[in-house]
């Protein structure tokens, strides 16, 4: 039901705080909000990142680059706690103006550069290694335009139901029915895709379902938003979960998606990554 106590003004200001959990970091403006220095370690890649759908996608591309034998993907992965604003510094901003995670800085050749915005990272990495995207144009037309459909995907996923279901100070009707019903088209489409080829770009695993996996994964799995599994009623989906569940067994993925997890067990959190070792110990297992 409509909120008949609300008029939008004819020119928007931030002269209020919304509430919710993210109220002390939104702010209309872009830019740097204190002056610090990113990290720095000694691999080819630095990374700046923390475990949400997005970051994910970053660490689990590292991880499969190294277990397909690319040594040269070796890379640092530092946390950047969103919650407390962290992606405002002006370490992080020089590598992402746009203040999101997750931030690459390859410093594998003779000048480094930034890479920002995670369907570009993964993009960037596959053709720097030539791997996880097909050299032949039309499975490579077809393997990009399900990257970049869950680039265009991700925001209804998550700043649309996630936000309204899960963090919105109350919970509004008109905004959740909104989103789920997104939502739930977005993991229709991907089962009738599914249910014609293994993975989502054709028959090979590549970047598409890289891309893809972070954040269809959780729903299958009941780990993200609440009970939102229940709710969107994901067991439907059975070619989304087939998916999903093949792909949580690749040893890649297991590493990868513990990368930068600063919440949950102890044995599952792995605040920064510098070396192979720094799995050991911890619980890989992702069983669902």
């Amino acid at each position: 039901m409509a909120d008949e106590t609300y008029t939008p003004p004819k020119v928007w200001s931030a002269d209020t705080v919304s509430g919710g959990k993210f109220a002390n970091i939104n702010r209309p403006t872009a830019g740097a909000r204190e002056e610090k220095d990113l990290p720095r370690g000694d691999h080819p890649f630095q990374l700046h990142s923390l475990a949400t759908p997005n970051g994910v996608k970053a660490t689990i591309m590292l991880e499969e680059l190294l277990e397909a034998g690319h040594e040269g993907a070796q890379y640092d992965a530092y946390t950047v706690d969103i919650g407390e604003g962290e992606q405002f510094t002006s370490g992080f901003v020089s590598i992402n103006p746009n203040s999101k995670i997750p931030a690459l800085i390859d410093a594998s050749g003779d000048t480094e550069f930034r890479v920002f915005e995670s369907g570009a990272i993964l993009v960037h990495l596959a053709e720097k290694f030539s791997a996880f995207l097909p050299p032949d144009p039309a499975v490579r037309a077809e393997v990009l335009s399900w990257v970049f459909w869950q680039v265009g995907t991700g925001p209804f996923i998550g700043g649309g139901f996630g936000h309204f279901y899960a963090y919105a100070p109350e919970k509004l009707e008109y905004p959740i029915n909104r989103y789920a019903m997104e939502t739930k088209r977005i993991f229709d489409v991907a089962d009738k895709r599914l249910g014609e080829t293994r993975y989502l770009g054709g028959e090979d695993y590549t970047i598409a379902d890289i891309a893809n996996f972070p954040w269809l994964a959780p729903f299958v799995a009941g780990k993200i938003y609440e009970d939102a599994k229940t709710f969107l009623s994901i067991d439907d989906y059975k070619n989304v979960g087939r998916w999903a569940r093949e792909i949580s067994q690749r040893p890649a993925v297991r590493r990868g998606r513990l990368v930068n997890k600063v919440w949950g067990d102890d044995d599952q959190q792995l605040r920064e990554r510098h070396a192979a070792s720094d799995f050991d110990g911890l619980n890989l297992d992702w069983s669902f």
